[in-house]
């Protein structure tokens, strides 16, 4: 089976990228880490990947021509995806502002697991936008479409496995505990941020439609 490698490469570089830039998936693992621990962060990541494999078939469906996307639909989807990106912000921001004196377990299932992973990573315009548009620019690493979008999938939930958890283990380790809540409230303002820039973009979109 030929493989193009140069091109095979250009897609984990990409794909590293896309994931380990600070972005709502990032920010949440992270978060349901701090907040839970490792289980947590994995279930989290579980989650995000379930919703990639829907977002690959779909993109699967377009490029065989099965299936085309609608701009306003897509358009309404990234709206919805940026105001729940907020709501997830504002509840990583409430478990920050938890004593920590109050029992963990009292906590923790506020932030992550594996339906709030599945949901941000399929409403998450990021993830949206890639595999409805650059996904499809790689199916050509090999000759034959099925096999290329086999190989791509599987290398997405490596990638993606590997490097929110190497994010979430880092942030863990290499910093004190006692500033654990402090970036806790930075991943809750930042995914504010986000839903707030994606909200205002895509209402422009839809405006120009």
């Amino acid at each position: 089976m030929h493989i193009d490698f140069g091109m095979l490469a250009l897609y984990v570089v990409t794909v590293i990228t896309m994931i380990a830039v600070p972005g709502p998936v990032a920010v949440l693992v992270t978060g349901a880490g701090l907040a839970g621990g490792a289980k947590k962060a994995f279930n989290t990541i579980a989650g995000t990947n379930a919703a990639s494999l829907v977002l690959i078939l779909l993109s699967a469906l377009v490029v065989k021509g099965i299936f085309a996307i609608n701009e306003t639909a897509f358009n309404l989807l990234k709206l919805a995806g940026a105001c729940y990106i907020g709501w997830i912000g504002w509840e990583i921001l409430r478990e920050s502002r938890t004593p920590d004196q109050q029992p963990a377990a009292a906590v923790q299932p506020r932030v992550g697991g594996f339906s709030k992973g599945f949901v941000m990573a399929i409403s998450n315009p990021k993830d949206i936008i890639f595999f409805a548009s650059f996904f499809p620019q790689f199916v050509s690493v090999t000759p034959d479409t099925n096999t290329s979008i086999a190989l791509l999938t599987i290398l997405w939930v490596v990638l993606d496995f590997a490097t929110l958890f190497l994010i979430y283990l880092l942030v863990a380790r290499l910093l004190k505990p006692s500033v654990h809540r402090a970036i806790l409230r930075v991943s809750g303002v930042l995914l504010l941020i986000i839903a707030i820039g994606g909200v205002a973009m895509t209402a422009m979109d839809l405006w120009r439609a």
